[in-house]
């Protein structure tokens, strides 16, 4: 039998990036999903991401990795992008 520290369920992006973290920090935890692995890795979930949530994905440490995947947006001097 296995113990961990935290037990997260769902294996979305918020649950493999806080697994993600807590590994870094030196915490044990396992991610739950009733999905199969194919499901999971074939569905599409974010089609943005807020500047907060690529800090964090560069604190995890995969940063660098989600930005040769991913298209950035640069909007032209003047537009803010907010209404």
């Amino acid at each position: 039998m296995r113990t961990t520290q935290v037990a997260i369920i769902g294996a979305g992006p918020s649950g493999l990036l806080l697994s993600q973290l807590l590994s870094r920090a030196g915490i044990d935890s396992i991610v739950l999903e009733r999905q199969s692995r194919e499901h999971v890795q074939g569905r599409i979930r974010a089609g943005l991401l807020e500047w907060g949530t690529v800090e964090l994905l560069n604190e995890a440490g995969v940063g660098a990795a989600w930005c040769t995947m991913a298209l950035i947006l640069r909007l032209p001097a003047g537009i803010t992008g907010s209404t």
